[in-house]
């Protein structure tokens, strides 16, 4: 049995302090390359977003279920997402993580300009699986080699400029998928990303494989027994980050997909070449400004608020509530003002959010605690939410407001999981470099 005396219990100190305060060699290269390769990965995916009225007339028009097939669209992709990243977070946990990430882009950025050649639903059904598995190759690896190459006390700041990523993406997926769609041939907003992703993942190849544990107060990285993966459900502030996570993703990621199709079919409030570029350029401005600032402020409040990390994430979510709420009902343009102000406040979880996830697992499982999470909260969130919502819009003759209505709630649901798991947050994260050494020496 694990001896409950020894989780405060200090480490021997195996690497200096000012050898721990630093970041690794080589560290800014990786961090740039990963940073365009995220930045890609959510251009692939928002560009369906920005396209997904188009789509809709060409392959779809007089379906009955129209709308739940579109969400079927988002479907596909997570579910192949999800269901292959735990293979490929407990590959990253044995061998070349990099090799991993370059074959996950190649693979991603062939699929999606096969998503362009789709000459009906079913092929672009198909290829948004593929889109997947490339992606599954990346999401659960990318964060834990930036986890080490940055230390703890700068770790939050770092990973919300890989972060910074997402919204930059999103933005560009959306301006350029509705730049393709107002010149005539959507198509092309898959197309282009094609040859600089392959070009991404082919870098991927030529650098090194930082040690895991190298930037964590750990003597080494063993390889992980099956019973140590336990540990995960054992680590509350693990388990409560994923659960609000989840409820996050539940909510921003079926709006999200949903977004311009609702604003010019439902509110008929522009066209969609028209409102990609606005809601993009929303998404970039408020989703630079809130990653950055909640990593800061998560890295800043650490160790002065007890759960620095989740309070910040969850404070987002409360914040951004009544403003999501206020956009559903007020006319446009002027409800663009509180698409940007919810924006900003949900955009201020995802770097506190994700460095408490690296933070309070030990370096040997953290690509397959990366993964699980993928896993759950996609399952339980943007796999579902965006065919929900499609599915209620088709039973209340075409009401997306009834589903954004429905999804929207969970951002409170997930503000109190992180409220709930700040209480743990500090100890476990105090405890996560040495927990697989506990496991050995309490057997």
């Amino acid at each position: 049995m694990i001896r409950r005396g020894m989780i405060g219990a200090r480490a021997p100190n195996v690497q200096s302090s000012q050898a721990m305060e630093s970041p690794r060699p080589g560290a800014r290269r990786a961090l740039v390359l990963l940073l365009l390769i995220n930045m890609f990965n959510y251009i692939d995916r928002f560009v369906l977003a920005a396209v997904l009225v188009s789509v809709g007339r060409e392959m779809l028009t007089g379906d009955p279920l129209i709308d739940t097939k579109k969400g079927w669209l988002s479907f596909a992709f997570l579910l192949t997402y999800m269901l292959v990243s735990p293979v490929f977070g407990w590959l990253a946990d044995r061998v070349s993580r990099w090799t991993l990430v370059g074959i996950g882009v190649i693979l991603w950025s062939l699929a999606s300009g096969a998503s362009g050649l789709a000459g009906s639903y079913m092929p672009l059904l198909i290829t948004r699986m593929f889109v997947g598995v490339g992606e599954a190759a990346y999401g659960p690896v990318a964060p834990t080699i930036i986890a080490d190459l940055y230390p703890v006390a700068i770790r939050g700041k770092v990973l919300s400029w890989f972060y910074m990523a997402i919204p930059v993406g999103s933005a560009l997926g959306y301006a350029l998928g509705g730049a393709a769609a107002a010149l005539g041939d959507w198509r092309w907003g898959f197309y282009v990303v094609v040859p600089p992703g392959i070009l991404l993942g082919l870098l991927c190849f030529f650098i090194p494989d930082p040690k895991r544990g190298s930037a964590d107060a750990v003597a080494a990285a063993p390889k992980p027994r099956a019973r140590d993966y336990l540990l995960l459900l054992r680590t509350r502030s693990y388990v409560l980050n994923c659960l609000g996570m989840a409820a996050l993703t539940f909510s921003i990621g079926g709006m999200a997909y949903w977004m311009p199709n609702y604003v010019v079919e439902f509110r008929k409030a522009g066209e969609e070449g028209a409102v990609g570029i606005i809601f993009g350029a929303i998404t970039v401005v408020t989703g630079i400004v809130a990653t950055l600032l909640g990593g800061i402020m998560g890295d800043k409040l650490r160790g002065k608020v007890r759960g620095a990390y989740f309070v910040v994430s969850a404070a987002g979510l409360l914040l951004a509530f009544p403003f999501f709420l206020l956009m559903l009902f007020v006319p446009f343009p002027w409800a663009w003002v509180f698409v940007f102000l919810a924006e900003l406040f949900l955009f201020f979880n995802t770097g506190p959010s994700n460095t408490a996830l690296a933070n309070v697992t030990h370096p040997s499982i953290r690509a397959t605690a990366f993964a699980v999470n993928i896993f759950f909260i996609h399952a339980a969130g943007d796999a579902i939410s965006p065919t929900i919502i499609g599915w209620l819009s088709d039973m209340t003759g075409g009401n997306l407001n009834v589903g954004f209505g429905v999804v929207g709630i969970m951002m409170v649901v997930g503000a109190v999981f992180w409220l709930w798991g700040a209480r743990h947050l500090d100890r476990d994260t105090a405890a996560a470099p040495h927990q697989l050494g506990e496991s050995c020496a309490g057997s």
